[in-house]
């Protein structure tokens, strides 16, 4: 009879060396500053930090999937989300299904078939950090948590730029609690939009990593600080309390699971 000991697998991923570590870091500190700049101004300027703000987020996240997830993984992100947020868009604002009516201001920038060119980028800036937490937590189920979160995400959103002007709805029945100005039918347009979006990137993206990986810290401190962001914003800076609780309650809690998940270290 022998004796066999048991050696647990080594986990042989490296993470990225400290120069492109800087680099992701960097570009995500430009984007939150960004951020922390926005309430303080007005004017053209804060036209062009609203799309920069857009611009390095997503820069930033596709900067994170190609780190973390190579090549095809990020470009195929990039096409996909690109091609889907602009058709998605673009049947919005012609059939006013499935968000409602609404229109773009023309300070937005060039279009693409009546699509600001700035507009798909939103979504490409929230998709990977809401996909990496869906695929954690969610199981079977990561469409669903997927177009809830991103749904959740909106809540802050559409009131801000209504307010700034980059938008406006038409709301002719139900709006979205403590917001009377979006109609409740754009809540419905990102949940179902969101769950399509999620559940084809989990089918078409590749979910192992590299060898040498980008950690989950920098999508942790994107979606901590869309939470931060959003609360503070309302409470202090937008005069929007009552939505600062009730957007900042739902995303919270669908951010909770995850975050549970990487406080207890679960692989």
């Amino acid at each position: 009879m022998s004796i066999r000991h048991y050696s647990p697998r080594r986990n042989r991923r490296r993470g990225i060396s400290r120069r492109i570590n800087i680099m992701l870091v960097a570009v995500l500190s430009i984007a939150i500053a960004l951020q922390i700049i926005y309430p303080l101004i007005d004017g053209e300027a804060l036209r062009v930090v609203t799309m920069a703000v857009i611009y390095w987020g997503a820069a930033a996240m596709l900067l994170h999937a190609l780190l973390a997830y190579g090549a095809r993984y990020a470009f195929t992100y990039l096409g996909f989300t690109f091609a889907f947020a602009l058709i998605t868009e673009h049947i919005g604002v012609i059939t006013a299904w499935p968000f409602g009516e609404y229109s773009y201001s023309p300070d937005l920038g060039f279009r693409i078939f009546a699509v600001p060119f700035v507009v798909p980028f939103a979504w490409i800036m929230m998709a990977h950090p809401v996909l990496v937490a869906s695929r954690r937590v969610a199981g079977h189920w990561v469409f669903l948590y997927g177009g809830i979160a991103l749904a959740a995400w909106d809540l802050f959103l559409d009131p801000l730029m209504v307010t700034s002007g980059r938008w406006t709805w038409v709301v002719k029945g139900a709006h979205v609690p403590f917001q009377p100005e979006i109609p409740l039918s754009n809540t419905f347009g990102w949940l179902l939009s969101g769950m399509a979006l999620i559940a084809i990137l989990h089918l078409i993206l590749p979910r192992d990593r590299r060898k040498i990986s980008a950690s989950f810290l920098a999508v942790d401190a994107f979606l901590v600080w869309a939470l931060f962001s959003g609360i503070v914003g309302n409470l202090f800076f937008f005069d929007r309390p009552n939505n600062a609780l009730f957007a900042g309650g739902i995303f919270a809690a669908v951010l909770t699971p995850y975050f549970f998940t990487r406080w207890l270290g679960r692989p």
